[in-house]
């Protein structure tokens, strides 16, 4: 248990089959723009089944094989806009990522998490952009109910890759039968979403083997997601290199964490990850 994210680079380690795109470091990872061009297509509400349609935005090349795919749903009342910085980004470090909207912007934690578990499905059986993603390396990040819903969703099945909630929400609070690896962005003055009966609890409630790590924004309020944060991406990128691509590239930036870092007030990991 520790309290921070660390930036400095080790070894290299082995490559993974998955590896995509060059070395990273610090400054790449908290990059606006990564070293893949991307390009953008809408899946129209009509278009949809089971979810409430969205954008996936992906890397144009197809010289380096598949990629991840990952899937983001937005939080309470809110669209996919509130969430339109985060998906390019991810995109530009190399995954195929759809950012949806609901069925509805009131749906909860449970409709949330099978609304991305739908939108996985239309992202590998009935996309134009299918035959660039990965079915077996899949993810699902969501903020405040979204983030609820990444539980949910990860819970339900348990071969996806990666799970990241931002801000979580959700009246469950026990997730001691999650297998998927889990990194919960909580936020220290989070007014709606606290951190002592949400983030923090469903962290507490994982599995003792199950990989994972709580990230707790220092200052940050419950709609930090909904804004462009470097903390955050970089965070985002390295958990998802590491789980989805395999990338132990990237496991310098989970561990192990610094003795002091500003951006956050509490890091709690599983290292050494497996």
């Amino acid at each position: 248990m520790s309290a921070g994210v660390v930036l400095a680079p080790t070894a290299q380690a082995a490559e993974s089959p998955f590896e995509r795109g060059p070395a990273p470091s610090a400054a790449s990872i908290a990059a606006a723009n990564g070293p893949f061009d991307i390009d953008e297509t809408v899946v129209r509400r009509s278009q949809a089944s089971g979810f409430g349609g969205g954008t996936i935005f992906f890397p144009t090349s197809t010289t380096e094989g598949t990629f991840g795919g990952v899937v983001i749903a937005p939080g309470f009342t809110a669209r996919q806009s509130s969430m339109a910085w985060l998906a390019p980004r991810l995109a530009s470090q190399g995954f195929v990522v759809f950012n949806i909207d609901t069925n509805t912007t009131t749906d909860q934690p449970a409709s949330r998490g099978r609304q991305m578990l739908a939108a996985l499905d239309f992202l590998t059986e009935d996309s134009s952009v299918q035959d660039r993603v990965d079915a077996d390396r899949l993810a699902v990040i969501g903020h405040s109910m979204g983030g609820g819903g990444a539980l949910e969703a990860a819970d339900a099945r348990p071969e996806l890759r990666a799970a990241i909630p931002l801000t979580p929400w959700n009246l469950t609070k026990n997730w001691s039968d999650l297998q998927v690896p889990t990194m919960i962005i909580g936020a220290e003055r989070d007014g709606i979403a606290s951190v002592r009966r949400h983030s923090e609890r469903f962290h507490a409630s994982f599995p003792d083997d199950l990989e994972s790590a709580y990230l707790e924004l220092r200052g940050a309020s419950h709609f930090a997601p909904n804004i462009p944060n470097a903390t955050i991406a970089s965070s985002s990128v390295a958990w998802l290199k590491r789980f989805v691509d395999d990338d132990l590239r990237y496991e310098q930036f989970l561990c192990p964490p610094p003795a002091d870092d500003r951006a956050f007030s509490e890091y709690i990991d599983s290292c050494p990850l497996l």
